[in-house]
């Protein structure tokens, strides 16, 4: 009992520590510019529907933001696990694309910005679907496809290389049995190698997610950006609302661990049996 509730307050402990040498240091320069109190960045966390600098809620640019991350962060995922498990199990496909992927891999998504700038400007689903007036058009000009493009990048290779390492980490044997007992290829990818190989390509997901969230922030500072946090934080920025800007970066740390924890989840009630293979 006494040892369930050590692991239930440590994830605490440091939280705590780190509010109250803020709240220490924040009194000593008092200077709320600089570092503003706990209070007034506690005021914006706990009201997210009170508007902020003419720029919507803290709720509204953050739901915003969560559109694009899964817009990116899908389309990402539906290229990169097909192509990782193609690229694992067929060889003929691993040379076809292994070179191409690996020269554009160390690229980071923020050095895509003038080309993706140059490709696709500030065009967006609205300009896509002919959408040129009302609310349909707001929420729609809000998807850009500079950002989606940059979200998708960020995401893509962590998801791709994870799934091509647990495609490969498969064991042959179970390969070989299943062709054994008469499978076709179809079977294999669907009942041996999908199911085999998921740990890791859920790992990788949970890694992809991880940096298209971190990557937003960088997409909504490109042009044509006119909502989301990441934008809210650079506008709070030039204004000098810095408590606005601490509440924005907590709101991400806050969706990106929630985000988090459901992978964890799921990875803990499907796929215990990974660790207790491991383990033996």
């Amino acid at each position: 009992m006494k040892q369930r509730s050590l692991s239930m307050t440590l994830p605490f402990v440091a939280p705590i520590g780190l509010a109250l040498v803020w709240m220490i240091i924040a009194n000593r320069i008092a200077n709320q510019v600089i570092m503003p109190s706990l209070e007034q960045i506690g005021d914006i966390l706990v009201r997210p529907t009170q508007g902020l600098i003419g720029m919507g809620s803290l709720l509204d640019n953050v739901t915003v933001s969560l559109i694009r991350v899964m817009l990116g962060y899908g389309l990402a995922v539906l290229v990169a696990v097909p192509l990782g498990v193609l690229m694992g199990h067929v060889g003929l496909v691993h040379r076809l694309f292994n070179g191409c992927l690996n020269l554009f891999r160390p690229i980071p998504p923020l050095a895509w910005v003038p080309l993706v700038m140059a490709w696709f400007g500030v065009s967006s689903l609205a300009t896509l679907m002919g959408i040129e007036a009302g609310r349909p058009y707001i929420f729609f000009n809000n998807i850009k496809f500079s950002m989606l493009f940059i979200i998708f990048i960020g995401a893509f290779y962590p998801v791709l290389t994870s799934t091509i390492h647990g495609v490969r980490s498969v064991p042959a044997v179970l390969i070989d049995s299943a062709r054994v007992l008469g499978a076709g290829e179809r079977q294999i990818f669907r009942h041996v190698l999908i199911p085999a190989a998921m740990p890791s390509i859920l790992t990788g997901m949970r890694i992809g997610l991880g940096i298209a969230w971190m990557c937003l922030v960088s997409a909504e500072m490109l042009p044509g950006s006119l909502a989301g946090v990441g934008y809210l934080i650079t506008h709070a920025f030039t204004l000098a609302s810095t408590d606005i800007v601490i509440a924005g970066m907590i709101s991400i740390g806050l969706v990106g661990a929630s985000m988090d924890m459901v992978f964890r989840w799921v990875e803990s009630r499907r796929f215990t049996w990974k660790r207790h293979v491991h383990g033996s």
